[in-house]
């Protein structure tokens, strides 16, 4: 399984709570496209919010966030790690 980091714009504002129901949005229905998102980030200074996933295509994880109602085109996938 594949790791990818996607960016999402247009987070001003949000809250640790916001950022706790987003995620939890992907996390309910993640297993139907064979994703798991295992951690995210925000930096409310530019208003992006940042997931970290293992999954089997960038594609899916779009679908994912486009169904929990943050979409994104912006996924990449991490290919090293140190």
């Amino acid at each position: 399984m594949a790791k990818f980091m996607d960016v999402h714009d247009g987070f001003f504002g949000v809250t640790q709570e916001q950022l706790d129901a987003a995620h939890d949005a992907d996390l309910k229905i993640e297993a139907e496209e064979g994703v798991h998102f295992e951690r995210a980030w925000l930096d409310r200074e530019s208003g992006k919010a940042f997931c970290l996933s293992t999954a089997p295509s960038k594609e899916a994880v779009m679908r994912i966030h486009e169904r929990a109602g943050h979409p994104t085109s912006e996924v990449y996938e991490v290919t090293a790690e140190v």
